[in-house]
């Protein structure tokens, strides 16, 4: 695998509330996108929390095959949400704090995923791009209920309302699904940060793109601060690529980005302390 993940604070928010966590080995990869609500400070508390626990409970999992490996994500979910629930009453200046989490672990040649809120999880494969998550939002209940079409959904003024989220009860449901990868395919776990600015067909495009992971994780974040960059904006780019001998890295050309904008340097695999 080739990976990197980026997280930026946008054009417009003064604090970063997002949190992820990246690692890849020889065993498989385990990556984490959390988007954090609840305030200053108190969101980033929430994701942090998230993603640290998450990570903690699931680094060593890397048999994907029967319901074992799916319990073991639900349940570590389930952690984070309680550890959240418990500080929110504890602490007074976290009431109300909470955050989205969406979980991609692959191994093998199976992938399974986690997902609570409306960060999202997308499979880029023969040039096709497919959400794999479904949002936990009041816009998706819509579309599902005929009420909105996708595109109404996308610009309506409650699409940033999600309808489930860790650490906002004493319990929490998390939607788990699974599937084989192959050579070639491009994932993208990501903030709704990104995915509120840049619509899936741009973001198609820029996964299409045969640069590095890295320059795409950079074209993706300069993508959405170019088209306003309301949110904190959060991107992990996983390419699934044959073995090879000799060095791992390669010489890419780079994706297209937004006029006048230059792609920063990459950043580190993990943002929560």
């Amino acid at each position: 695998m080739h990976v990197a993940a980026r997280s930026d604070v946008g054009m417009v928010r003064s604090g970063n509330e997002d949190s992820f966590f990246a690692h890849a080995s020889k065993q498989g990869g385990l990556f984490i996108v959390a988007d954090g609500m609840g305030g200053h400070a108190a969101g980033e508390v929430a994701s942090e929390m998230a993603v640290q626990i998450v990570s903690r409970d699931l680094t060593d999992v890397h048999q994907l095959t029967g319901s074992a490996p799916r319990d073991k994500v639900a349940e570590s979910i389930r952690n984070a949400n309680r550890a959240i629930y418990e500080r929110t009453i504890a602490e007074s200046d976290k009431q109300g704090m909470g955050t989205t989490v969406s979980v991609l672990l692959v191994s093998g040649a199976r992938w399974l995923i986690g997902q609570v809120g409306d960060s999202r999880i997308y499979l880029l494969r023969d040039g096709a791009l497919t959400q794999l998550t479904k949002d936990h939002s009041y816009v998706q209940e819509q579309v599902d209920a005929g009420l909105l079409t996708p595109e109404q959904a996308r610009y309506h003024p409650y699409s940033n309302v999600i309808t489930r989220c860790v650490g906002a009860g004493e319990e929490v449901e998390a939607d788990t699904f699974s599937g084989e990868f192959r050579t070639g395919d491009v994932f993208l776990v990501c903030s709704d940060g990104l995915t509120g600015m840049v619509d899936d067909r741009r973001l198609q495009q820029l996964l299409l793109s045969r640069a590095s992971a890295g320059r795409i994780v950079d074209a993706l974040i300069a993508e959405a601060n170019y088209r306003g960059g309301l949110d904190n904006v959060t991107a992990v780019v996983v390419q699934i690529i044959a073995a090879a001998s000799g060095d791992d890295e390669t010489t890419e050309e780079s994706p297209a980005l937004p006029p006048g904008h230059t792609p920063p340097s990459g950043g580190p695999v993990s943002n929560a302390a």
